[in-house]
């Protein structure tokens, strides 16, 4: 369960994202589908956890509270298909490379993004994108050539008159993609089963602990990597080593140790490390009894009245 290890900064920098959540959801019955929850958090506040580390990230849609700071963009008309709102978000980027994501996606991750961008960079194509399950092309989970969005956009704009209405199909067919299999982080919410079964999935034993914290995380507003195995670790040792109500305890004083240490993964290892020694210790004394172990700087109490 150790977090993962996004590539350096060299490998991900300069990119811009764009978050298409302007849909009518018509076969969610209309509700506010970027709005509703999966494991507690909106799906479109999920979705931008995923893309954090864009240089800009432009939601297209009427602007809403979100978990992470973003800039807002409309197409004119409102409503005008997902073409008409790409170009939209577009106009407010600067990258050479663009993510571009719908706002229903509960399962994806940091490392698809990643991946995506990684693979542009390689492969000299105009884009890559996810395909789902079926094999079918998901041009809303993928990252693009700015430049060449551009291109295509103004050349699908001249030979129809406007891109009002245009589906996405008419965009792929323009460009050379990379496509990549993945059925999980492809997945999207159009419908109430997809997302019961959403739902569902966030709480099986594989996923459970790492979406808890990542909800966590975005609610408290921390964009901190949290070493989950560790900590773990060390509430084991001060509920076994103490007593069980130490866990939750020394946990919460390993946090408040680590922000007055000014925060950061390394001061929240360093406090977990003094942590677990003192568990250690504390457990080392109880099952050696009175005969315990002396404290390595421990001298005899050599006054008249000690003992």
């Amino acid at each position: 369960m150790t977090a993962y290890e996004p590539p350096d900064a060299a490998g991900t920098a300069g990119y811009d994202a764009i978050v298409l959540a302007g849909g009518a959801a018509r076969r969610l019955g209309g509700v506010d589908k970027p709005g509703v929850r999966v494991g507690g958090r909106a799906l479109l506040d999920r979705v931008l956890a995923a893309c954090a580390r864009a240089r800009t990230t432009v939601v297209v849609a009427a602007p809403r509270p979100t978990a992470r700071p973003v800039t807002w963009a409309r197409e004119d008309p409102p409503g005008g298909g997902p073409l008409a709102a790409l170009d939209a978000g577009l106009r407010h980027t600067t990258a050479e490379h663009v993510l571009v994501l719908s706002a229903d996606l509960p399962f994806l991750q940091e490392r698809t993004v990643d991946e995506l961008l990684g693979t542009l960079r390689d492969g000299g194509t105009d884009g890559v994108l996810l395909t789902d399950p079926g094999g079918r092309d998901q041009p809303l989970v993928a990252a693009y050539s700015a430049s060449r969005l551009h291109t295509a956009l103004a050349a699908l704009a001249g030979r129809h008159g406007s891109l009002s209405g245009l589906p996405l199909r008419r965009l792929v067919a323009e460009l050379n993609l990379t496509r990549i299999s993945d059925p999980v982080a492809s997945f999207d919410c159009d419908t109430w089963d997809d997302i019961a079964t959403a739902r569902a999935r966030i709480r099986e034993h594989g996923h459970v602990l790492d979406e808890w914290i990542s909800a966590v995380k975005d609610e408290l507003g921390i964009d901190l990597d949290v070493d989950t195995r560790g900590l773990l670790d060390l509430a084991r040792d001060a509920a076994h080593g103490v007593a069980r109500p130490a866990a939750p305890l020394t946990t919460f004083l390993v946090g408040y140790a680590a922000a007055r240490a000014g925060g950061g993964p390394e001061a929240v290892d360093e406090a977990s490390r003094k942590a677990a020694a003192l568990a250690a210790r504390w457990a080392a004394e109880a099952s050696a009894g009175s005969e315990g172990d002396v404290a390595p700087d421990a001298t005899p109490d050599t006054r008249p009245d000690a003992g």
